[in-house]
């Protein structure tokens, strides 16, 4: 029962970071500058 339990926690934690990285992408954000193109140098676009 504890191992269900963990295996659920961990299921909903990595959804949780999926859903945002697809919320980040669908707004703009890179994964790899953030979104702010002062600090990558304006490569994003």
């Amino acid at each position: 029962m504890g191992t269900f339990i963990v295996l659920a926690v961990l299921a909903v934690i990595v959804a949780l970071v999926i859903r945002g990285m697809v919320r980040d992408k669908k707004n703009g954000k890179s994964i790899q500058c953030g979104g702010d193109c002062r600090h990558c140098g304006g490569h994003c676009h």
